[in-house]
């Protein structure tokens, strides 16, 4: 009915079961991922499983895949992708070739950057296996409540997923994926959401993530396209400025 299908698209939902808490006061969303904390926290020590910020849920010690460690606070004042992945997921290798070299050009481009690998390999040996192609830090395998939290912070539903965060730990976007396939020279990096989107193969994607307004132009007409893209820019960024302040996604 009506009623369920405003529930579904309101918080987003494209699998079940999903399980979404909700402060009944404010009615903003607490958490999205209900089924990995009952999972974790089946006695209910951590309700109401409200977000905590990334810097307390990654607290501890991250691994180089030469073997060294240092500790998650070496990750403070830089930008940081949290990076969902694994070696059994053929569209997470081919990302990982891509996004090994972004990395490599926005650290030679002087920008503080961080990459966390959050596996979900099926062993320490193909954690092991993957991450010896990375140059960036990981959440060691074997601390599997602090990758199964980072997954609770931030709603996980599939991989590879990559989460831009910046200096503050605050999240830039959820869709780092799609930036980096769209932006393979890392102009636009941190890449802040951009109210009008270009339709493409990589970010189509974002159809799913709730309403969309789709304007077709004659692609041939290059003047078209820039007049539509004038006509429609203020009222996105009207939109959007709306659900921030209401600190809503829009």
């Amino acid at each position: 009915n009506l009623l369920q299908l405003k529930l579904w698209n309101k918080y987003r939902v494209s699998n079940i079961p999903s399980l979404i808490f909700i402060d009944a006061s404010t009615g903003k969303v607490v958490c999205r991922n209900g089924l990995l904390v009952i999972r974790d926290d089946p006695e209910g020590l951590e309700f109401p499983w409200g977000p905590k910020p990334f810097s307390e849920v990654v607290a501890g010690p991250l691994l180089r895949n030469n073997g060294q460690t240092l500790d998650s606070s070496a990750l403070e004042g830089s930008h940081v992708g949290v990076y969902f992945s694994a070696h059994w997921c053929p569209p997470c290798r081919s990302l990982t070739r891509v996004l090994v070299e972004s990395y490599r050009k926005i650290k030679e481009a002087g920008q503080k950057f961080e990459i966390l690998f959050v596996s979900a390999d099926r062993s320490e040996d193909s954690f092991k296996q993957y991450f010896s192609e990375m140059p960036w830090v990981a959440v060691p395998y074997a601390d599997e409540a602090r990758r199964s939290r980072l997954n609770r912070l931030y709603g996980i539903q599939g991989i590879p997923t990559l989460i831009v965060l910046d200096s503050k730990g605050d999240v830039i976007t959820r869709q780092g994926r799609v930036e980096v396939l769209n932006d393979i020279e890392c102009r636009e990096f941190p890449w802040h959401p951009k109210p009008v989107l270009e339709l493409t193969d990589s970010n189509a994607v974002q159809l799913n993530e709730g309403p969309c307004l789709v304007l077709f132009v004659d692609s041939e007409d290059d003047g078209e396209s820039e007049a539509a893209k004038q006509l429609i820019q203020p009222i996105a960024e009207k939109i959007i400025a709306k659900y921030k302040a209401k600190e809503e996604e829009a």
